[in-house]
């Protein structure tokens, strides 16, 4: 059952990670596309002027998915850091219970925005924008899943000391040896005073 489990979040985040893709490349050629035509043709396409657009917000929606399962969102970790590792578990789960309140607002938000979205028409494909908009249903739920999952893991013990810091820099070593470089030059600096 784990095993299953395991590879049906494997095939999700390849889904999403394939979904990214997609959208960067259709905004990449119909753009490229498009500027060409007016460059050389002096035309364009209607069509690369609104499915790019719809391909970015897809891209966000999407891609705050992936940040979120990878751990790699923004955040400010100095308090968070300086607190022994019950503090980090704390401060962890309640990051975790306030992200999945936001995204049952967002998922709430879109529910309530539902027949509108759905009867509102795009200016030149002419489809229903819950196609744009509806990527909020399929994020919110994944989001509060993943959060939810990490509090799961977090009451039955399982979570790692290294997950308790969101934030993953890739130069943290080269950081921290700068860091330690400046303080031991401070200290033979009052050392002489």
């Amino acid at each position: 059952m784990k095993q299953l489990v395991h590879s049906a979040i494997k095939g999700f985040d390849r889904l999403l990670e394939v979904t990214l893709v997609a959208c960067m490349v259709v905004m990449f050629v119909l753009v490229f596309i498009n500027v060409m035509m007016r460059l050389l043709m002096n035309s364009g396409i209607d069509l690369s002027e609104e499915l790019p657009r719809f391909a970015f917000v897809w891209m966000c929606f999407v891609g705050a998915v992936v940040g979120m399962r990878r751990h790699s969102h923004l955040g400010v970790d100095m308090v968070v850091a300086a607190l022994p590792v019950f503090g980090r578990k704390i401060c962890w789960g309640i990051s975790q219970a306030i992200m999945a309140v936001c995204s049952v607002y967002m998922l709430y938000g879109t529910y309530l925005q539902h027949d509108i979205i759905e009867k509102n028409a795009s200016a030149v494909m002419q489809v229903s924008m819950l196609y744009v908009y509806g990527i909020s249903y399929l994020a919110g739920a994944a989001i509060i899943v993943i959060c939810l999952a990490n509090l799961v893991r977090l009451f039955l013990g399982q979570v790692e000391e290294h997950e308790l810091i969101d934030v993953q820099e890739e130069g943290m070593e080269e950081a921290l040896e700068v860091e330690k470089g400046i303080e031991e030059q401070v200290k033979r600096e009052g050392a002489k005073a």
